[in-house]
């Protein structure tokens, strides 16, 4: 197969190329980013080299690079990761996420509709998230839950998914959708709760969380989310959705009380030295409290289950970015820190202060 991968100069995307790239040397792998500034070339170095790896540098939202891009590898399928995805920025700059996230899920299921015409063999493969289905009081989020998302991102996401579904009933172009819940775990991009906290403790910055710390999520370990996406491909139904997660529910002030722990084991420092950096600062808007995914669909049709539970999983993430300092110091002096510099400095918000990612933010 020719397998065009939006985005996997990503964080998920790059770890399935990761994987999958040398698991199967028969099929072409396409890796198509538009390297923003949270895409890194760097997280796929291990596979750039093979000869069933590409990359093309192409703006999903740009009808007429997609058009191109189709029309000289001709795809069988496409894994489609390519999305903005922090709600912070999506709530200082929702217009990204609308281009991005619904403009290039359209283009790109154009460009799947006049390429394959009336073929069967071939996959649109959308990847989502729980955020979707909005907050959620008791109970697990299950394939049928109805859609209400709070923020910019979870709409547009939303939106996306819409999308997809329409083009499969409307016109006929085979897709499968996966809803995930929180990825973490190599190559993550530290806008994000984990590795934002874990590089923070390390260099001894505060340690901010949105709120009193007591949202809920679902902690996913992203090979544990690739596997789940292959095993969709390959043997989940043509029109229908899954929904992956990794059974590991946890409020932020567990995860980064656990980050603190676990770090303290690794390095041999104080535990106390890392906790007493927890800070609270004032909620965002907007913010669901609790999210959960109802597994059981993807479990019994397909076999599908996470392998890493979140202590597992997590000492595994740590000990990466332990490992891996020039990645690392090739995020911390990126785009970054200009884009907080420019969204937060300034603002008047109460708050912590890290000079790693700039200033007055929260996490979770």
């Amino acid at each position: 197969m020719r397998i065009i991968v939006t985005g996997g100069a990503g964080f998920i995307g790059s770890n399935f190329l990761t994987l999958f790239t040398p698991r199967y040397p028969e099929h072409l792998f396409i890796n198509v980013d538009k390297l923003t500034y949270a895409a890194n070339l760097f997280s796929v170095q291990d596979v750039a080299c093979l000869p069933n790896y590409r990359f093309e540098q192409v703006d999903i939202a740009d009808q007429a690079a997609v058009d191109r891009l189709f029309r000289k590898y001709e795809p069988d399928l496409v894994v489609h990761f390519a999305a903005e995805s922090h709600v912070d920025r999506s709530i200082h700059g929702p217009a990204d996420f609308i281009r991005t996230n619904v403009m290039g899920t359209f283009h790109l299921l154009e460009a799947c509709r006049a390429t394959w015409g009336q073929r069967r063999d071939v996959l649109f493969h959308h990847v989502s998230t729980d955020e979707v289905y909005g907050s959620l009081a008791s109970g697990a989020f299950t394939e049928n839950s109805r859609y209400d998302p709070s923020s910019p991102y979870a709409a547009s996401k939303a939106a996306s998914d819409h999308l997809v579904r329409a083009y499969y009933k409307t016109f006929g172009v085979p897709v499968k959708i996966t809803n995930c819940s929180n990825n973490y775990g190599p190559r993550q991009f530290p806008e994000k709760l984990i590795p934002f906290m874990l590089l923070c403790a390390l260099e001894g910055k505060p340690l901010p969380l949105y709120g009193n710390g007591l949202n809920v999520r679902d902690w996913l370990y992203v090979e544990d989310h690739c596997e789940a996406i292959w095993t969709v491909i390959e043997r989940g139904k043509v029109g229908e959705t899954y929904n992956i997660g990794g059974n590991s529910e946890k409020t932020n002030l567990e995860v980064v009380q656990t980050i603190c722990r676990l770090l303290a084991e690794e390095t041999g420092r104080p535990e106390g030295e890392f906790v007493r950096l927890i800070t609270f600062v004032p909620d965002r808007p907007g913010h669901d409290l609790r999210y959960a995914m109802d597994t059981s669909k993807i479990r019994y049709e397909l076999g599908w289950s996470p392998r890493e539970n979140f202590l597992s999983g997590l000492r595994k993430t740590i000990r990466w970015y332990l490992h891996n300092h020039t990645w690392v110091e090739q995020v911390k002096t990126g785009e970054y820190q200009r884009w907080v510099q420019t969204h937060y400095e300034g603002r008047g918000e109460s708050g912590a202060t890290t000079e790693l990612v700039g200033q007055k933010r929260g996490v979770g």
